[in-house]
């Protein structure tokens, strides 16, 4: 029998990843080189022809070896990734990174701890004690978290929680803002929740009068509400007034949950931590740090602020939390999260935060916020150029003054099939706008004129592109 191939782990894991590294380096800046900026061009038809091409065959009978297979499959993704490392990638709320994160992800999966019991992970539990109360501390004193793949399952937990409350007769009535994110409404589908009642938000943001008529209008029907507030929508990175959303709350005998997927990160920041005032008031809150925390996805959090509220979580398997151990002092991981093997994302996040600290982190929030609020400037004194409203994070929406819905979902299109733009689109105020959410901590002022340049340059953009108008460079 051959000897098997080396592990990542162990005394000798260390020499066997440092030749693997050098290569996936190298095959990493040549992919990016290849590509020559934010995404690939031609559409999808040419990245799929482009990396199958590399990648096939997947399975050969006999093995290429790890370099050959590092390299050949690292620089095709590489060169046919959506960077958000580039500042003219910016469509969506998906950060860049951090190096020192990365690291630390590279520990993560060498070590391979499962964090759903001790005897798996005894450093990486406790380790993730302390990280989830520091981050609770940011809004809750006393409160605990619990580390989720992000803000989907963030506020699935949530709606999990106040349907098992103890003081939950009925299911809970869910009451959200048109502008709430989807996987709240599909969360209610999940749980076997009734549907939500939605409240029209024409402004963009949850009224607090037109939410205490909705509690007033339900006061009769079974379930106790529970409502939803956002803290960074998806589609212009608007904040509910969760204060004022917070006295409703309160009046009615109502649950408060406040998606904060991508507002949570104002809180790193003297300057912009005001903009969340209230949050602190909500049971349970969602925090994303693979969005606004410059993280290797996934890096989710729910923080609630009564601990007692996770008994609902509490689960039992002989072989992973047996009752004599948790007992005799063994931390009992499993009621945790709903997952039972999963990876110990907490290392890279405490990683960041014990390198940059809260100021370090609150000077990157500052910074892309600023860079928001600069490319909003540049919009407004554009000739051709639209803003929809100055921002509240890092969202900016802008479109071409003579341009319709059509013409802007052909215009981002185009910028994507030349690999010129990467812009997210989204409708709002009976209009349909180009979304530039700034998340890179690099961008500098050069390439935001450079952003508005390729869009003014490329609109209109043709019905139908030139089926060779993707492979030449802007």
């Amino acid at each position: 029998m051959s000897t098997p191939p080396p592990l990542a782990g162990g005394a000798h894991g260390p020499d066997a990843l440092r030749p693997l590294l050098a290569t996936t380096l190298d095959a990493l800046c040549q992919g990016a080189t290849a590509r020559r900026g934010p995404l690939p061009a031609g559409g999808p038809a040419a990245v799929t022809d482009r990396l199958r091409t590399a990648a096939l065959p997947l399975l050969p009978e006999h093995g290429e070896g790890a370099e050959t297979a590092l390299r050949t499959l690292v620089h095709a993704l590489a060169e046919g990734t959506a960077d958000p490392a580039d500042p003219l990638c910016a469509a969506h709320l998906h950060c860049p990174p951090l190096a020192v994160a990365a690291a630390a992800d590279l520990a993560a999966s060498a070590l391979n701890p499962s964090m759903d019991s001790w005897d798996q992970a005894p450093a990486a539990s406790a380790l993730e004690a302390l990280l989830t109360r520091t981050l609770t501390a940011l809004i809750h004193e006393n409160g605990d978290a619990l580390v989720t793949t992000g803000g989907t399952e963030a506020n699935q937990l949530a709606l999990l929680l106040a349907r098992e409350h103890p003081t939950t007769q009925d299911p809970p009535r869910l009451l959200i803002g048109a502008n709430a994110h989807h996987s709240l409404a599909r969360a209610t589908w999940l749980l076997g929740l009734p549907a939500p009642h939605v409240i029209p938000t024409p402004t963009g943001t949850l009224d607090p009068a037109a939410l205490d008529e909705a509690l007033t209008t339900l006061a009769d029907r079974p379930g106790t509400p529970l409502v939803a507030a956002t803290a960074g929508t998806t589609d212009a990175g608007l904040i509910d007034p969760l204060d004022d959303i917070a006295d409703v709350c309160a009046t009615h005998t109502a649950r408060l949950h406040i998606d904060a997927a991508y507002g949570a990160g104002l809180l790193f920041s003297d300057a912009r931590k005001h903009l969340v005032h209230g949050i602190h008031r909500a049971d349970t809150v969602t925090l994303d740090l693979h969005k606004f925390g410059w993280q290797p996805a996934a890096a989710g959090l729910l923080a609630v602020r009564e601990p007692t509220d996770l008994t609902a979580l509490t689960h039992s398997a002989d072989y992973l939390n047996a009752d004599d151990d948790t007992e005799a002092g063994l931390p009992d991981l499993l009621g945790r999260s709903l997952r039972t093997t999963r990876r110990p994302d907490i290392l890279k996040i405490a990683v960041t935060l014990k390198a940059l600290g809260r100021q370090g982190l609150g000077a990157l929030v500052d910074h892309v916020c600023d860079r928001a609020h600069e490319l909003a400037a540049l919009i407004d004194k554009h000739p051709r150029l639209e803003l929809h409203a100055t921002p509240t994070i890092s969202t900016v929406l802008f479109r071409p003054t003579d341009a319709d819905d059509h013409d802007i979902a052909r215009l981002r299109r185009h910028l994507l099939d030349l690999g010129a733009a990467v812009l997210g689109r989204a409708d709002l105020a009976g209009q349909r706008w180009l979304k530039a959410t700034l998340l890179n901590p690099h961008t500098r002022t050069e390439d935001l004129t450079e952003l508005l340049a390729r869009v003014d340059h490329h609109h209109p953009a043709p019905t139908t592109p030139h089926p060779t108008e993707g492979t030449t460079r802007r």
